[in-house]
């Protein structure tokens, strides 16, 4: 994806009375612009994470590491389905993370077909030791933020991105 050039929007606040320059078509263009800014900005941020776990791993590993971290355990078509990626570009991945020793993989004994994935020991301290340190510029970029102003960012993304 090409990033828009660097332009400048002005918004103006409409005068009472005033319809204003303020338009649906102009705020909905606003935030996919800023929306492209912040995903090119995830982009870097996953990529220098992934290269900090291991100097070959790809973004697309440093994710599926970000989704076993939390919960444990996953099939790994469950974890395909939620990166929303291909089976098969998964699976890739996912042998390229067991031969860095950073994740194990095994046959699901309550379904033959399918296999399981975990973090190993040393996918977890390696994760953990990243992670930990990528937290820090969104954690200072916040730091500033009320609880009430956290909250609200939380549920209008929540709200976004909820499917029905």
């Amino acid at each position: 994806m090409l990033l828009p050039e660097r332009t400048t929007v002005r918004v103006t606040t409409p005068a009472a009375g005033d319809a204003g320059s303020i338009t649906f078509e102009s705020s909905v263009l606003e935030v996919e612009r800023q929306f492209s800014v912040m995903l090119a900005a995830a982009r870097r941020t996953f990529k220098d994470a992934a290269a900090a776990v291991h100097p070959s791993l790809q973004p697309l590993g440093y994710t599926v590491l970000m989704t076993l971290y939390p919960g444990g355990e996953r099939q790994q078509g469950s974890v395909a389905e939620a990166l929303q990626v291909d089976k098969a570009l998964l699976s890739r991945t996912v042998s390229q993370l067991e031969t860095l020793g950073l994740v194990v993989r095994r046959a699901d004994p309550s379904d033959g077909r399918a296999q399981l994935l975990d973090l190993t020991a040393e996918g977890r301290v390696r994760f953990e030791g990243v992670h930990t340190a990528k937290q820090s510029p969104l954690r200072d970029r916040l730091r500033d933020w009320s609880p009430a102003e956290l909250r609200n960012l939380s549920d209008l993304l929540h709200k976004l991105t909820e499917r029905d």
